[in-house]
């Protein structure tokens, strides 16, 4: 038992729960980090598509197998008729409004650099806590379409 007496140990319960506001702002700072790694991907000439594991079961022999997909990945932003990227920030299938009156969705910019520094502002916007009400508001209109 000496070797345990050489950690510092610790009374220790995990949350079941966190705080479902949290888990919001969390599930679109992830979203938004894919949004600039696939922009700074696009402005070097190569793609960035993430793995992710599948499990698909042999419907013959009944046994379970994983492998590696690459994960798709679609752009928030758009060329506009004036030659402008628009950016929109999405929460599931739903676009986030930007202002406070809920009219305006999206961020226009000029260059790719420009939509790299927007988007890190966002997340740095949705990790301080600044977009919580439109989350929530995008989050209801996600759940309804489910209740149908």
């Amino acid at each position: 038992m000496s070797i345990l007496n050489t950690f510092k140990l610790v009374a220790s319960k995990r949350e079941q729960l966190t705080n479902p506001v949290v888990q919001r702002r969390r599930k679109l700072s992830d979203k938004i980090y894919d949004q600039i790694q696939l922009a700074e991907a696009k402005k070097e000439g190569r793609t960035y598509a993430p793995l992710r594991f599948k499990t698909a079961v042999n419907r013959v022999t009944g046994e379970r197998h994983t492998a590696e997909t690459p994960k798709r990945i679609r752009e928030w932003w758009y060329i506009n008729a004036a030659g402008k990227i628009n950016l929109i920030v999405k929460y599931g299938s739903k676009t986030i409004s930007l202002d406070a009156k809920g009219t305006k969705n999206a961020i226009e910019v000029n260059t790719g650099d420009e939509l790299i520094e927007a988007l890190k502002a966002i997340k740095g916007a949705v990790e301080a806590g600044e977009l919580d009400q439109q989350i929530q508001v995008a989050s209801i209109k996600l759940r309804e379409g489910f209740g149908k």
